[in-house]
């Protein structure tokens, strides 16, 4: 093997290693469920950089980046004068290094008096919800169950399920739901609509409790990106 011939093949784990770095992490929020005075923004403290993130209420945030490695996230009212003296109270989750993209889901918590908010990460790896494909979440007492397209779901209260993709190109598809209350063998009809398929991307669903009212509420978040995630 002439020289060259060596010296290219001892250049391609590094390069290799190299391009795998190179890979953003990414992050989208969605605050689920909201309460009236609930805050618009809040700063995101990953334990080195601190900036003002969105927290809206009907869809994703636009994606954010994050530093590799294992990550303690941070929701503050403000940017931290002293890292190393974030208040104890302050919202925090756990990223383990082996995720690289997250949902970081948000839903209210009036108790906490550093940011009126909990957070909860969800694993947004292509090997656990691929284009297309929908992530189901029941937040309720209530089984729901029916057809979606072509698919069919049965979810478990306080259950989650990956849907597989209810249609086979963008298209608008029929959607029937019913659910059965805890000890009621009844079923009851849910929702009966239309909704539209994108294969481009993959949707958040998540069915919840309707104060006032028996039958619970579904919601759906699309998450589709035009490009590879790029700094805020």
């Amino acid at each position: 093997m002439k020289l060259f011939d060596i010296i290219f093949c001892l250049c391609l784990v590094p390069a290799a290693a190299l391009a795998q770095e190179a890979r953003p992490r990414t992050c989208r929020i969605l605050f689920l469920e909201p309460a009236p005075n609930a805050p618009e923004t809040l700063q995101l403290f990953d334990g080195r950089v601190s900036r003002e993130v969105e927290l809206p209420r009907m869809n994703f945030s636009c994606v954010y980046e994050l530093p590799a490695g294992a990550l303690k996230l941070y929701l503050l009212p403000t940017a931290p004068a002293d890292p190393r003296k974030i208040p104890p109270a302050a919202p925090v989750v756990t990223v383990p290094e082996a995720l690289l993209d997250i949902y970081l889901l948000v839903s209210s918590d009036p108790s906490n008096a550093v940011a009126p908010v909990r957070m909860q990460v969800i694993n947004a790896g292509e090997d656990k919800v691929k284009r297309g494909q929908m992530l189901w979440f029941n937040l309720t007492p209530s089984a729901v169950g029916g057809t979606l397209g072509t698919a069919s779901l049965a979810i478990a209260p306080g259950a989650r399920a990956v849907l597989d993709a209810p249609a086979t190109r963008g298209e608008e598809y029929p959607v029937a739901l019913s659910f059965r209350m805890p000890g009621d063998k009844q079923l009851y009809p849910l929702c009966e609509t239309r909704w539209r398929h994108d294969p481009r991307g993959r949707s958040l669903v998540f069915i919840i409790p309707e104060v006032g009212r028996r039958s619970p509420r579904v919601m759906a978040f699309s998450d589709y990106r035009e490009a590879p995630a790029t700094k805020p």
